[in-house]
């Protein structure tokens, strides 16, 4: 019986922004800005020695769903603009990923995280294990058996449910009971002043669910908090939608299209030599292999 697949999922601007700030300016003899570069493809490289997938796929976001930008228009209103040295590296990168044989997953109007979740869930579901290689918590809760997370740095640890448990204080399934709670900060989502990830926690436990709190909301212990969680129900309410991971985005490729393939040496090796990356450039095949191939 055949191995079954293992696929490997990066979230492209988590590995992009961290290679961008992790190492310092570099410039091709042209003068284009190659950092970034450099880092992803270093990095990508070692998470698929590290994991040996089977299939793999690169996620990048299209952009902020309509339903999210409608409960809260404030959505990720406090980033900052990219970089343009790191913006001028994005359309090379996709060209690595192109020469590499790498698919590049992109939806329009949909976030990388809700691709990911897709794709992964789906995946598990057809027998396969997935690793996600992301900074992103919001995929916390689609962890599980068949899927783990992994920060995009060499060597991180694995975090399978157990790690999640212990990081947060509650298991996947109750990360969006968490998060409605606490907010989250990056993505400009405010929490129940006063609800930390702790107390969040601790209610979560004492009363096992969201509907659970509001309808003990008398038991909970503290005048303020409990004052605190009666005035946010609303927010926290609408938090939880925002926090839900969609698993049902559309018009994404199937497993088999994401199988692990041979790139094309040629390109790699011009690409990689006109960025001044001699070191990465893959050797041609020798005659005798060209005849083969």
């Amino acid at each position: 019986m055949p191995d079954s697949p293992r696929l490997l999922l990066v979230d492209a601007m988590a590995l992009a922004y961290r290679a961008f700030h992790a190492i310092p300016p570099l410039t091709a003899r042209d003068g284009t800005p190659t950092n970034a570069i450099l880092g992803f493809i270093k990095a990508l490289g070692h998470l698929q020695e590290r994991f040996q997938p089977t299939h793999q796929a690169v996620i990048f976001d299209g952009g902020l769903p309509a339903e999210r930008m409608q409960l809260l228009p404030t959505y990720k209103a406090q980033r900052e603009e990219m970089p343009d040295a790191l913006h001028q590296q994005l359309p090379i990168l996709d060209q690595y990923l192109d020469a590499a044989a790498i698919p590049r997953v992109r939806v329009m109007g949909e976030e990388a995280d809700d691709v990911m979740a897709t794709l992964a869930v789906r995946a598990a579901s057809e027998g396969g294990s997935v690793v996600l290689a992301t900074n992103d918590k919001d995929l916390f809760q689609i962890v599980c058996d068949s899927i783990v997370m992994v920060a995009p740095v060499k060597d991180a640890p694995i975090m399978d449910a157990s790690a999640i448990e212990l990081k947060t204080g509650v298991l996947p399934a109750a990360i969006p009971s968490w998060l409605a709670l606490t907010g989250d900060a990056v993505d400009n989502i405010p929490g129940v002043p006063g609800v930390g990830p702790k107390t969040a926690a601790r209610l979560l436990k004492q009363f096992g669910s969201l509907d659970g709190i509001w309808a003990k909301l008398q038991d909970v212990s503290g005048d303020k908090l409990r004052e605190s969680l009666r005035v946010a129900q609303e927010d926290v309410v609408r938090n939880l939608a925002m926090v839900t991971l969609n698993t049902a985005v559309a018009e994404l490729p199937e497993l088999d299209a994401l199988k692990m393939k041979n790139g094309d040496v040629r390109a790699l090796r011009e690409l990689l030599l006109r960025l001044d990356m001699p070191s990465l450039a893959p050797s041609l095949p020798s005659p005798t292999q060209m005849e083969l191939l």
